[in-house]
Parts: structure tokens; sequence; C-alpha cells
């Protein structure tokens, strides 16, 4: 049985912060749960930390990792046996900090192909306080990045929806060019796939990370560096002001 994705389960999912959930594993410090609102690293994103109550008490979650069974680091003394119930809570102001930086990646990737003929993002970091984007081909001028940052932030302050929902490798197709949603990178295998939308087509994108559900959220972006990678690849690196109107988590415990 594989962990279930409390996180995955709609744009307001991520607003979540508190779950119930059992011990399936245990191996070291490392423990497995049937389910999970902790987003493990991947897709460039950095993990959740938070903690988890037990029988034995309080256990901080320093780092989450893994695919299908999602591996919970809680330190070496945890005591925790499988069976055992817990209850998680992420930190709040980490997983929102995530969700802006994201989606400000997606509102900057496709402001990049739409603006500089088709240039494709090729790698991302995600960070609570700054993040990077890898684009090639190209070679940004001042210019350029000022002219990506005024239609990024008029972008973010007309507020778009942003959405997600299952769709087919031929459905995202028919709306994106394969080449802006990277559907190469894509196993052939998976049919159906996460997408995460933004205005009525603005953006379309397969992503399983955490988002915004409204663009105002995210802060106006400032684009703070650039490097060359090599091989026309270029590094991007930005951060985020604090928007001025901040959700509440939903503290509810599913």
């Amino acid at each position: 049985m594989v962990t279930e994705l409390l996180y995955l389960k709609s744009i307001e999912s991520g607003y979540f912060t508190d779950f119930n959930a059992a011990v399936t594993a245990v191996d070291g410090e490392q423990i497995i749960l049937d389910r999970t609102l902790f987003y493990p690293l991947g897709g460039g994103q950095n993990w959740d930390t938070g903690i988890l109550e037990g029988p034995n008490g309080t256990l901080s979650v320093q780092e989450v990792r893994g695919r299908g069974n999602i591996l919970h680091s809680v330190g070496p003394n945890h005591q925790l046996e499988v069976g055992d119930e817990v209850t998680g809570s992420i930190d709040w102001q980490r997983r929102h900090a995530h969700m802006r930086m994201h989606t400000a990646q997606h509102l900057v990737s496709g402001v990049v192909y739409e603006t500089f003929n088709g240039t494709r993002t090729v790698g991302n970091q995600i960070h609570n306080d700054r993040s990077r984007i890898d684009f090639n081909p190209i070679s940004f001028t001042e210019e350029m990045l000022n002219e990506i940052t005024i239609q990024v932030n008029n972008l973010i302050d007309n507020d778009y929806r942003v959405t997600d929902s299952t769709m087919t490798r031929e459905e995202v197709n028919a709306e994106m060019p394969p080449e802006r949603t990277n559907m190469d990178l894509l196993p052939s295998s998976v049919k159906q796939l996460r997408v995460v939308k933004i205005g009525e087509n603005l953006d379309l994108c397969p992503c399983a990370g955490t988002h915004v559900q409204r663009l105002g959220e995210i802060g106006h972006i400032e684009i703070t560096g650039k490097k060359s990678k090599g091989k026309g690849t270029q590094r991007i690196t930005y951060e985020l002001h604090i928007p001025q109107l901040t959700p509440e988590p939903i503290r509810e415990r599913i």
C-alpha cells in the first residue's frame, strides 16, 4: 500500500495543515505513513517540515522524500512501531512560501516561453525564501529580465484563479505545445496527468506540486540574478515580496 497524498486531492488541499495517519513501516530514523500532508522533495520543490504527535510524544519531521511510499525522517529516538496512530501538522509558513514560489515559477516559465521564441524551462529549484529556473536556449539581457518582471507582476496584480484537474496527454497537447509543458520528460506510461491551470488559458502544466488558489497571494517577484550554465542555458534566481493578503490555513484535521 502506497502513501495517500492528501495535499494532492485539489488545489485547496494544499491549505490543510493537520491530519491523522497510521505508521505502516519503520526504517531506522524514517517512518512511512498510510496517508500524509507532508510534501516530499520532488519536481524541483523542497519538502515540508512540521511535527508528528505519537504515543510517545512530539517528533520533528526534518526531511520528507520518496515516491509511492513517503519517508518521513523523524530522528533516531522516535520509538514508533507499525500500527501506531499519529497526528501530523505541517509548517504553514514554509508550505505557503513553497506554494507562492512554485506558482510564480509557472508564471515566469510561461512568460519566457511566449516572449522569447519558445525558450524552454530545463530545470528549477523551489525554496521558501528564493528559487531558480534554468532556461535553454537563451542569453538574458537586463532589458529582457525587466520585461519578464513587468509581465509576471501584471499577471499577479490581475489575481487570476489557479485550478487543477486530471487530463490525458492528448488533451494537454491540444491546449499547450508539448515543448512548453515538457511533455517529453514525463514517462510515456503515465496517461492521466494532474494539471495546474492559471486563468482560462494563460498557463496549463502537468505538475504535482502545491500552488496558491489566486495569483494575488504570490506577491511581486524580483529577479535577483542570472548565471550562465553553459551550452545556451541560463539560470535566473528570484525572490518574492510579501503579498498584501495572506490566507489562513485550514486547521480542520483530515
